[in-house]
């Protein structure tokens, strides 16, 4: 019980061992080598940019965030969805699953101009591109943990007068569950991604949007302190439902 307890304590201490390491390392560069901020500006520059721009960077974070999470459930929604829907109609997976792989073989961003040309510049534009590029990963890992349960159980089930719908609830979905978390684990990161990225191609706001206005205004500091946020934001969605997840599948 005392390793059970003592591993993520271990892993915390060292990734903020390693964080201090690199954060030092950069300093040291910058500031040795005399590298230009365009290229490398110093981590206290940073810090000293963000904390004097933070009523921006804190308004952009909420705006960007509102988009992730709206765009976020959204997207498990469909996946989730697409994903039971398979289960209970196996005859419809040669339909969904080419046309969904078709969709997401092209990267999102390729779908940006036609999306902010339907949904406008502002937040639906966005909750639309994070939704595709979540719904396909979430899919495809409630369909994997969906898949890998014992038939054998399955049989077993059915001869007790178990139907389909029935098998799904007390069986399927809870063997996948751990493939669906970690699906939707994955996804936490990528949902930011795509919202700060659909936000420096158009946007009234967010991230992405004060990035692209700082590269304008050769402000490469201002751009610095917005990833900076960016991935904080970024560690503590994934955070959350790491968290969640941990709750949830407390046996594991």
């Amino acid at each position: 019980m005392s390793r059970v307890l003592a591993s993520p304590s271990l892993a915390v201490q060292r990734g903020i061992l390693g964080a201090v390491l690199l954060v030092a390392c950069w300093e040291g560069a910058a500031r040795g080598l005399h590298l230009p901020a365009y290229v490398l500006p110093a981590v206290s520059d940073i810090l000293v940019g963000l904390w004097s721009k933070r009523a921006i960077l804190l308004d952009a974070a909420g705006y960007t965030l509102l988009e992730a999470l709206l765009g976020y459930g959204l997207g498990c929604l469909i996946g989730i969805g697409l994903a039971v829907t398979i289960a209970l109609l196996p005859a419809l997976r040669s339909a969904i699953l080419p046309l969904a792989t078709a969709i997401n073989s092209v990267p999102v961003v390729g779908y940006s101009p036609l999306i902010l040309l339907w949904f406008g510049i502002g937040v639906s534009s966005k909750i639309v591109m994070v939704a595709m590029a979540v719904s396909f990963t979430v899919l495809l890992s409630t369909l994997a943990g969906l898949d890998r349960v014992d038939r054998r159980a399955v049989d077993l089930m059915k001869s007790f007068g178990a139907g389909r719908f029935g098998v799904l609830w007390r069986l399927r979905l809870p063997t996948a569950l751990p493939l669906l978390l970690s699906g939707m684990r994955v996804s936490t990161v990528r949902s930011v991604i795509v919202a700060i990225v659909t936000e420096m191609l158009g946007a009234q706001g967010g991230l992405g949007w004060v990035i692209y206005q700082a590269v304008l205004q050769i402000d490469f500091v201002q751009v610095w302190a917005a990833i900076f946020v960016a991935s904080a934001a970024s560690l503590a969605f994934f955070g959350l439902i790491g968290l969640l997840e941990r709750k949830i599948l407390f046996w594991t």
